[in-house]
């Protein structure tokens, strides 16, 4: 029989918690099993689990298939009712080797997600095929934006302590990573729940004091209402800290992020990044924009194509808006799907040219490239870079010779 394997889906959070899953499914002796990490931000994401799993059947016809993950969390019959899956479990235990073991033989077990309090704290070797690691430093959402099912999926929010967090930042950076990502469902809300409540800044200044073996630090996605003092400190005088944030913007327009049900406006964007070139000037900036939200006017959609050059955003991550069910958005009048097609269209060629502008900017400037796989890597500022064969896992100094399409082709600086 076959070693088991983790088919991942989603966000960086997954990718993590898949770690965990692989080590109790080694342990637990789970040969020929295939676990399925799924995604539920989108319809198409779920379409794409499913689809997958039927590949896999087929492929596989005598693998023990096992779905979780949010999608599974938030719809379990759905996934049980098909007849290519063996079993489906819950986003609390598919982080408990029990889950794997051959006596459990229920075909569902998902408990309320909403009970679960605390972040679990697991430690894991590192990731598979990987030479960035990501560490989970906050699970679950207590906000309900209108378009968004995720906390459903994910729960509360609830953190992990600082001491876990630097056990295993130190363990990933004694294995060979030289860059770690901080992840979270909301990143931004970290140590609330936590005595002390400590702001997301302070566990970054903490870690980077605890850990300075640390070469290279990210933070995942954040929400721009909530960046704490210290955390904007770090932003502009830790060089370890990357010169590279995501923010969770997702329109451009005061109408629509009120129905969305987001906590800022557009002048907060603008203001926000603003500040934040002022504290970093070479600052990158990248963001999360959904078009086609429903009742989005033209003009409307104009107000997000225009914040991209408006707040200077380069790394784009363009959601057409995705019907949800039992979401309050998907009450509101929709636009026609080709329509949305065609915005979120639009808004990856806006992006696009903002990665040409800002990569041609980097053209004879140096580079600190982690270099991922042979000859390819990212920037500090995340920008993909390609130069001559370097050892996958290190990071190296370069410069930046020219532009090619959407990536940095750079040398190597002995």
């Amino acid at each position: 029989m076959s070693a088991p394997e983790i088919v991942t889906f989603g966000c960086r959070l997954n990718a993590f918690e898949s770690e965990i899953m692989r080590g109790h499914a080694d342990a637990t002796g789970s040969e020929g099993t295939v676990i399925f990490n799924t995604c539920a931000v989108t319809a198409e994401a779920e379409r794409q689990a499913r689809q997958a799993i039927r590949r896999l059947r087929r492929e596989k016809p005598d693998a023990h298939i096992i779905v979780t993950g949010c999608a599974a969390q938030i719809n379990p019959t759905r996934y049980a009712d098909m007849p290519e899956v063996d079993r489906v479990i819950g986003n609390a235990e598919k982080l408990k080797a029990a889950s794997y073991l051959a006596t459990e033989d229920a075909r569902i077990a998902v408990n309320d997600i909403m009970t679960v309090r605390e972040a679990a704290p697991h430690l894991i070797n590192g990731f598979e095929g990987r030479t960035r690691a990501f560490v989970q430093v906050q699970n679950g959402c207590d906000h309900r934006c209108t378009f968004c099912i995720i906390p459903y999926g994910r729960g509360n929010s609830r953190s992990v302590p600082l001491g876990t967090i630097a056990a295993q930042a130190r363990k990933l950076v004694e294995r060979g990573y030289g860059e770690l990502v901080l992840t979270g469902v909301d990143l931004s809300s970290y140590g609330r729940d936590l005595p002390d409540q400590p702001s997301l800044g302070q566990a970054v200044r903490g870690l980077l004091a605890v850990v300075p073996e640390l070469k290279r630090l990210r933070l995942s996605s954040l929400d721009p209402a909530v960046i704490d003092d210290d955390l904007k400190a770090l932003i502009a005088g830790e060089p370890r800290l990357m010169p590279h944030l995501h923010l969770s913007v997702q329109a451009g327009d005061d109408l629509i992020l009120k129905r969305m049900k987001r906590r800022h406006n557009r002048a907060d964007i603008l203001q926000l990044a603003a500040e934040l070139r002022t504290l970093r000037p070479d600052i990158a900036l990248g963001a999360d924009l959904i078009a086609g939200f429903p009742t989005e006017s033209n003009a409307m959609f104009e107000n997000t194509v225009r914040i991209v050059e408006g707040a200077g955003l380069t790394w784009l991550h363009v959601f057409p808006y995705s019907l949800r069910e039992g979401t309050p958005a998907a009450r509101m009048p929709g636009l026609p799907r080709a329509l949305v097609r065609e915005r979120a269209a639009r808004l990856r060629e806006v992006g696009e040219d903002a990665v040409s502008r800002f990569l041609d900017d980097q053209v004879g400037k140096p580079q600190s490239v982690l270099v991922e796989q042979e000859g390819n890597g990212r920037s500090a500022h995340y920008a993909p870079v390609r130069l001559t064969s370097v050892a996958m896992g290190k990071v190296v100094a370069a410069k930046a010779i020219r532009r090619d399409g959407q990536v940095l082709i750079a040398e190597a600086v002995a």
